[in-house]
């Protein structure tokens, strides 16, 4: 591997552009690599962390380097090599590159522990001490890959997860997970983890035990996201389509209805409620935002994205997409269109975006909107982009 006499000149005189190409460059030597690591522009430093190239010893001064985003490049690269580092290896290369990626893998920057978990978390062959580490993570950005997709969590390593949760958001992270079993459905569905239970029941590929079932229903009365979820799972017995039926909100009353399903003369009954229900609805007068509120504060996400879609004249597909962002912001232009108030905005921001207080747009202390007018237009506009 020759390095070029343009590409070392551009190493040394260029400006960062230059410099950044020729870290970028699949023949830079190893030499020209190590050289090029000490720049003091974080881009160049970056094309090196990504280079295939790159020394591992050069690697592991990188893996301190200052720069987040050159430690998280570096931690996509190293992770790929994770299934064939060994820390005990006889290779000395091969031990500093193990050792590099044990760093990272405790990097104080989420994003950085994050890189490795987007990389390890469907590989077979990964070190299973690795992946026990990231799923005991407390980011979830670095957990949640790792528990909804490591092939390597055993259905032991997910109760334990369960019993003793790193995070609060550890147990709907395993609800998640393709193909839970029974006994890791039963373990969830005994907590009183409600958002846990709720992601369990849309989990159309988890094993519930039909009694482990009624248990949920029958504690279903005051938790409209748990209905939501029931109303649609792919297999309902009759017994809890007929329980269900009994305290589904009216909202989830046309879905449940739908099913083909149902026991016999429970569809008839549903039907008919549903059509009394928009009869009623044709005399009353226009809901304000009271039904809206009380939505929020009961965490009826269903409800809230069904009549956000409807109001800003936009897709549910579209109204996910946007919350998929985590942007107070992007929420609140949404609401804005929606013709929705701010103090509203700021509530489903929270409970439909699920985002912390600290994130969230408020209002100002007169209710009205805290964002300018074209802010909130352009916040909408941005939207239109998103998968419709």
């Amino acid at each position: 591997m020759t390095d070029t006499p343009e590409a070392i000149h551009a190493a040394r005189h260029g400006d960062p552009a230059a410099r950044t190409a020729v870290a970028r460059l699949p023949g830079t030597s190893p030499e020209l690599l190590t050289y090029l690591a000490a720049d003091k522009v974080a881009s160049v430093r970056q094309a090196v962390a990504a280079h295939a190239h790159t020394p591992p010893a050069v690697a592991r001064l990188l893996a301190a380097d200052a720069d987040a985003e050159v430690r998280r490049v570096l931690a996509g690269r190293i992770a790929t090599l994770a299934p064939t580092l060994d820390p005990n290896a006889r290779s000395r290369m091969m031990r500093l590159s193990a050792g590099t990626l044990a760093l990272l893998v405790q990097d104080t920057a989420v994003e950085v522990r994050a890189a490795i978990a987007e990389v390890v978390r469907d590989m077979p062959d990964a070190p299973r001490e690795l992946i026990l580490q990231l799923a005991r993570d407390t980011a979830m950005p670095v957990a949640e890959p790792v528990i909804r997709l490591s092939p390597l969590l055993t259905e032991a390593d997910l109760l334990a997860l369960i019993a003793d949760p790193p995070a609060p958001a550890t147990r709907r992270a395993v609800a998640r997970r393709p193909a839970l079993t029974e006994n890791v459905s039963d373990a969830i569905a005994q907590t009183t983890d409600t958002s846990a239970v709720s992601a369990l029941l849309a989990n159309s590929s988890a094993a519930i035990r039909e009694a482990t079932l009624d248990r949920l229903v029958a504690g279903a009365g005051n938790q409209p996201s748990w209905q939501a979820a029931l109303v649609r799972r792919a297999q309902l017995p009759p017994r809890a389509a007929r329980a269900l039926g009994e305290i589904v909100t009216d909202h989830l009353l046309g879905v449940l209805a739908a099913r083909t399903d149902l026991p016999e003369g429970l569809a008839d009954s549903l039907r008919g409620r549903v059509a009394a229900q928009l009869a009623a609805q044709d005399d009353a007068a226009e809901p304000g935002e009271d039904s809206l509120f009380a939505a929020a504060a009961a965490g009826d996400r269903d409800l809230l994205l069904l009549r956000l879609a409807e109001a800003a004249g936009v897709t549910e597909a579209r109204v996910e997409a946007a919350l998929a962002l985590r942007s107070g912001r992007a929420i609140a232009g949404l609401c804005h269109s929606a013709g929705w108030s701010a103090r509203l905005a700021a509530e489903v921001q929270i409970a439909l975006g699920g985002l912390a207080p600290a994130e969230v747009v408020h209002p100002t202390a007169e209710g009205s909107w805290a964002l300018g007018e074209a802010e909130l237009q352009w916040q909408a506009e941005l939207l239109e982009g998103l998968p419709a």
